[in-house]
Parts: structure tokens; C-alpha cells; sequence
């Protein structure tokens, strides 16, 4: 009997970990595989874009060094601030999410910059490109929610496209070069 038991523990154990992680939801199997690839590919951007962001707040020089140096800082916590938000998301829904950086390296569509130095100006508006770029990631992610009738992931998008164009805006007016009044 002891036999007995051992085996039907191995087995049970064995149907556990080969089992998906099924949450339930009442999103159709389609809708949670479509929504649940659309947030993970924005979520292999967002952490691209943090890094990228802290990348360049760690090499900053220059004479606006200390303004753009917790400019960045604010902006790497803000977007690092999302990740977990997408990720419980997507497993909210049934489904799964990223599991290492080979897979935000797979998915990514925000470039890395691996430049030994870039110049502050152009930090800031390769920062600005990708914040344009995301939020339109964003945009289409939030398409397929509208398409699955998913609100709830819908709404989140919403939040994180206005932050994102309120950061895109911020490098925007930090890039710009004074007009003759010095303005």
C-alpha cells in the first residue's frame, strides 16, 4: 500500500506541473492568446525602454547633467512601474507571460543602444522616439482588447499611453534648442 501511495503522489505531482496555468476568466481561449501576446510584446518594450532609459541616466555628461539625470530617473521608475502591472495582467486573464531575457530579447521591438557614449541631445531624442513608438505599440495592444471586449486590460493601456506622452512631451520640450530671445 505505502507502494501504492508513493505512486499516486508521483503521479499527481507529475499531472500538476504538466498542467497550463489555467486562471479562469471568461475571456475565450483566442481572446486570452491574443491579448495575452499583444501585452507581452509590450511588455519586452517596456523593459527594453527601462533599460534603455537607465542606460542613459547612468552615462549622462553634460551641462544640463543634473536636470536630465532625474528626468531620466523619474522616467525609468515610471516605466519599471508597468512591467509587474502587464504581467499580472496578462496571467489575470489565463495566460502566461515572460520568463527571461532571451524572451524580452525575442520579443522587443524598442532597439538597444549599446553606444560606448551618446551625446545628452541625442539621448533625449532617441528617448522621445521610443516613447512615440511605444505608445502606438500601446494603441495597437489596446485594439485587440477592444476586439476581445477585454475592459479591464483596455483601460489599463489607456493609463499608460497618457504617461507615456506625458514623458514623450517632457523629452520633447528638455531637447529644444532656445529661440533667439533665449526662450
Amino acid at each position: 500500500m505505502h507502494k501504492a501511495t508513493a505512486a499516486a503522489r508521483t503521479q499527481e505531482l507529475e499531472r500538476r506541473q504538466e498542467a497550463p496555468l489555467a486562471t479562469p476568466t471568461d475571456l475565450k481561449p483566442e481572446a486570452t492568446k491574443e491579448v495575452a501576446g499583444a501585452m507581452n510584446a509590450v511588455l519586452a518594450d517596456v523593459f527594453a525602454l527601462y533599460l534603455k532609459t537607465k542606460n542613459f541616466h547612468w552615462h549622462l555628461s553634460g551641462p544640463h547633467f543634473r536636470d536630465y539625470h532625474l528626468l531620466l530617473d523619474e522616467h525609468g521608475d515610471q516605466i519599471f512601474a508597468m512591467t509587474d502591472a502587464i504581467a499580472e495582467r496578462v496571467r489575470k486573464i489565463g495566460g502566461t507571460t515572460l520568463r527571461s531575457v532571451g524572451h524580452i530579447a525575442r520579443l522587443q521591438r524598442i532597439a538597444d543602444n549599446e553606444a560606448e557614449y551618446v551625446e545628452a541631445e541625442d539621448m533625449l531624442a532617441e528617448l522621445r522616439e521610443d516613447n512615440k513608438t511605444l505608445a502606438s505599440r500601446l494603441r495597437e495592444a489596446h485594439n485587440v482588447c477592444d476586439e476581445h471586449r477585454d475592459i479591464a486590460t483596455a483601460s489599463l493601456i489607456e493609463t499608460w499611453i497618457d504617461e507615456t506622452e506625458r514623458r514623450t512631451w517632457f523629452l520633447f520640450e528638455a531637447s529644444r534648442r532656445p529661440d533667439s530671445s533665449g526662450h
